[in-house]
């Protein structure tokens, strides 16, 4: 039975990934060091260590921004003390499947721009791809460097009823998160040394190197130290903690597109001691603002001339023109097809059944069944826009019955999944809140996935939306060695 901190814990009746769900709750065994150790807690050690906490984050300015909230939009990211814990054999498979996974969303890219076999097949239609907003016919034919177009992926994992692993989605463009992971696991090395160390919990320290060595792969000039830069838009930005901390951690320059200056098709820094030729851009910008002689005409955060340059291959961007494309939420669905027209296998991970609007057949069953589904417009990242049938009201539901009716394309609907939960520090004690996981894969020379990710926990009651700009913050993984 539980007992200390865990006295009030209740499992329901969702996959809980602390407890098994029994007639009384039983510790799993890859947890029973941090649920005694958390258990041996005294309050003021608790408030102690969460503090701790706060202030490192305020000292170090782990931060998000909230573009509408009326109260401010600074704020410090929410952290939870209880670590997630996965054994090796489970994410072993996890591992597999994202490694595929990338690998199939590359080869779908490539095909798209070049011979685009997978629509001539008709494995997906054409329609899908050419209405996509993100798509590029302006790189239609161009070979990106080393014909890799998503360098750095994060896939949002969930665990459903029975927990099983199943893809959420897949971020290809500007996916964020990474500093907070490696922020968080700073915090539980000081907050809970020994208990760390006992567990032989894998490191993720070397993503930062990790992430340099694979924009470093991408240079047109190999015969000498590559020139990376990170390309922010700057401090408004919500994600600018992240830009700045990756770029000191990887020891390259953030600039703004100001810094930047494109002469005779290729990019140039403006420095103190003059212009330096930049090899690789890692962009944390969409495609849509970073050339305004390419794309929108009126962005001040791009470059002018970039794209020249890069179509003449001078220099190198990560992630490359188009891979928004991967990003879009009908084109997930069919992700699974990818995997068997490109590798010939079956997914190691499954997706989540997804119903697609421009589809009749589909759109009827949606516009009967919102109570009960997930809506998403295909297009829109941060939880906004969404709606989730059964916390909504009649009034909702006819708003998405009308825009779905005008712009089928763009709406996407899932089975609302009871995602898996972890117990977590709340004002009422530990209580049972809903997790995902985003891991950060990169694909340079090789495939790299650093262990574990980054927990976001839904920190409102019952919620079951975890991004940070929902009211969601975070936690540590922990994935075991042994």
């Amino acid at each position: 039975m539980n007992s200390g901190q865990f006295s009030n814990y209740q499992t329901k009746s969702f996959f809980d990934e602390m407890f098994y769900f029994d007639e009384k709750t039983v510790v799993k065994p890859h947890y029973e060091k941090v649920y005694k150790r958390l258990n041996g807690l005294s309050a003021d050690e608790l408030d102690a260590k969460r503090s701790q906490a706060v202030s490192s984050f305020l000292e170090h300015g782990v931060t998000f921004t909230v573009y509408d909230d009326s109260d401010g939009i600074e704020r410090v990211f929410p952290f939870d003390l209880i670590p997630r814990v996965i054994p090796k054999a489970e994410w072993v498979i996890v591992e597999q499947g994202l490694k595929q996974r990338i690998l199939a969303l590359n080869l779908f890219l490539h095909d798209i721009y070049h011979q685009a076999r997978i629509l001539k097949e008709g494995i997906i239609p054409k329609e899908i791809v050419e209405t996509c907003p993100y798509y590029r016919k302006e790189i239609i034919g161009f070979d990106v460097p080393q014909d890799i177009y998503i360098h750095i992926c994060g896939s949002d994992l969930i665990r459903n009823e029975e927990g099983t692993y199943m893809v959420l989605e897949d971020n290809g463009r500007c996916p964020s998160g990474v500093s907070y992971l490696l922020e968080n696991r700073a915090i539980m090395k000081r907050a809970f040394p020994k208990t760390y160390q006992s567990m032989e919990v894998c490191s993720v320290e070397a993503y930062p190197e990790l992430l340099l060595r694979t924009l470093e792969h991408l240079s047109p000039r190999q015969s000498q130290k590559p020139v990376c830069v990170l390309l922010s838009p700057g401090v408004y930005n919500s994600a600018y903690f992240e830009h700045t901390f990756l770029a000191r951690q990887m020891g390259i320059e953030i600039v703004e597109g100001r810094d930047l200056i494109a002469i005779d098709n290729y990019v140039f820094m403006r420095t103190t001691l003059g212009l330096v030729q930049v090899d690789v851009i890692y962009r944390r910008l969409d495609d849509d603002y970073i050339d305004p002689l390419f794309f929108k005409n009126d962005s001040i955060l791009g470059v002018p001339g970039l794209m020249e340059a890069y179509l003449k291959g001078n220099v190198s961007l990560a992630n490359a023109v188009g891979t928004g494309l991967a990003d879009d939420k009908v084109t997930y669905a069919f992700v699974p097809e990818m995997i068997k027209f490109y590798l010939g296998q079956d997914p190691i991970l499954e997706s989540v059944p997804t119903y697609l609007c421009w589809r009749e057949k589909d759109r009827n069953y949606v516009l009967e069944n919102l109570d009960k589904l997930v809506v998403k417009p295909a297009n829109e990242s941060g939880g906004y826009g969404m709606l989730i049938g059964t916390a909504s009201t009649k009034q909702e539901r006819n708003d998405f019955k009308f825009r779905i009716k005008e712009n089928p394309r763009e709406y996407i609907a899932q089975p609302i999944i009871s995602l898996s939960r972890h117990p977590t520090f709340c004002d009422e004690g530990v209580m049972g809140r809903h997790v995902d996981l985003r891991p950060f894969i990169l694909y340079g020379k090789d495939i790299e996935i650093v262990p574990g990710g980054l927990t976001r926990v839904a920190l409102k009651k019952d919620s079951l939306v975890v991004n940070s700009s929902q009211g969601g913050g975070s936690k540590d993984t922990w994935v075991l060695k042994n």
